[in-house]
């Protein structure tokens, strides 16, 4: 069923909006996965802040050229059946989705993204992307990083003080 040009250019103008926003959008290929497969997909993102559209990719194309950060970027590569995953918020997120997605089922298969920047992203960076920890995960590493001197310092102080006070009651008992 053909799609109505009112209805495309909703379509253009909501992913314009999204994509101009966009920290990262990445993209997989969907073939073979099932409406519920989908669904699933869209659940887990949905729950990590990401969105997920399933659009023509001429669509996408129009909506690129709308945006003067993307107007430049190579597009060629954008054929066959394509998911977008989409944050405005997280850098890694989308990525990391899509791939986490894609070891459960094994039909969803990363193909590239597209950085904030308007830099198109390979097959190999945006796995070596979704292969990174979450911002969260990064933030609580290098909270646990700064915190490992101070607790080894209240460790060492609380052990000496303990074998201190043991040694005075030891000398005042004698």
């Amino acid at each position: 069923m053909a799609i109505s040009k009112d209805k495309k250019n909703t379509l253009v103008a909501d992913l314009t909006e999204l994509l101009s926003n966009a920290k990262l959008t990445a993209y997989a290929n969907y073939q073979g996965l099932s409406v519920a497969d989908l669904e699933d997909l869209r659940k887990s993102a949905r729950e990590q802040g990401v969105k997920i559209k399933i659009v023509k990719n001429r669509l996408v194309r129009v909506a690129m050229n709308e945006i003067a950060v993307y107007k430049d970027t190579d597009t060629t590569h954008l054929t066959g059946q394509l998911v977008y995953a989409i944050s405005d918020s997280d850098e890694v997120a989308p990525a990391k989705i899509l791939a986490d997605f894609g070891k459960t089922h094994k039909a969803l298969k990363l193909v590239g993204g597209f950085s904030e920047a308007g830099r198109m992203i390979d097959t190999a960076e945006i796995t070596a992307l979704a292969a990174l920890p979450s911002k969260n995960e990064l933030v609580a590493q290098v909270v646990a990083q700064l915190l490992s001197p101070v607790n080894d310092s209240i460790s060492g102080l609380s052990g000496g003080l303990s074998g201190i006070v043991s040694g005075l009651e030891a000398k005042l008992e004698a």
